[in-house]
């Protein structure tokens, strides 16, 4: 598999899973290990189609071309694995990533992550799973605000298994419904909010919470 051949399959998953799985076989756990592992260790990846990967590869195994515990059990390792990396490059760097210019890191995505998880603290770890860019700076971030290894891996643990199980058994029961497949992103789109939009609405209410209580006080 040649360059070229690799990022057409991480962009066009859909499409390309099923020719690559006729063409290498099992080698094509390896691939999918190696995205996931990118996506959520390395920033400069945050473009990965991690979501769409997961329930795709579902699909597959619901038609037996794919292994459904091998596959849930190395992708939950290579997002295990991810996250650490991403979290030790984070310490690594410290808070100088907020003063100095570093053309490898999006400056945007990074500033939306640590609005994230100034907001959620420790929790943003499981719930940045669900939602892209989000998902490969939260580690990162993690690591930047010396955020206590132990709890950070038990997040990291946590949020894998809800990630990467509830994708992939969503993809094996729903990935071969034409409708499904031909709507895919929407769909995506959609279970990302409903896991992510009640969490924001949650925060904004203990939030407006704490605002009225202190103006009642004054």
């Amino acid at each position: 598999m040649d360059l070229m051949q690799f990022f057409d399959m991480i962009l066009h998953v859909d499409a390309t899973l099923g020719k690559l799985l006729a063409e290498y076989g099992v080698y094509v756990y390896v691939v999918l290990f190696a995205i996931i592992f990118a996506e959520t260790g390395l920033v400069v990846l945050f473009f990965f189609p991690g979501d769409t990967l997961l329930f795709i590869a579902g699909a597959f195994c619901a038609t037996g071309e794919m292994d459904f515990a091998l596959l849930s059990t190395l992708l939950i390792v290579a997002a295990v694995l991810g996250n650490t990396t991403n979290y030790w490059i984070g310490r690594a760097i410290g808070q100088r990533v907020f003063v100095h210019d570093y053309r490898w890191i999006n400056r945007d995505a990074l500033n939306k992550t640590r609005v994230f998880f100034d907001k959620h603290g420790g929790k943003t770890i499981v719930l940045a799973r669900f939602v892209p860019v989000v998902r490969t700076f939260a580690p990162f971030v993690a690591g930047v605000t010396a955020m206590p290894h132990t709890p950070f891996q038990i997040y990291n643990i946590g949020g894998a298994l809800f990630w990467v199980l509830s994708l992939v058994t969503a993809g094996y029961f729903f990935g071969n419904i034409p409708i499904v497949r031909e709507h895919l992103t929407a769909i995506v789109l959609v279970g990302v909010g409903a896991a992510v939009v009640p969490v924001m609405l949650g925060s904004l209410w203990k939030y407006s919470r704490k605002f009225m209580n202190r103006n009642a006080v004054k």
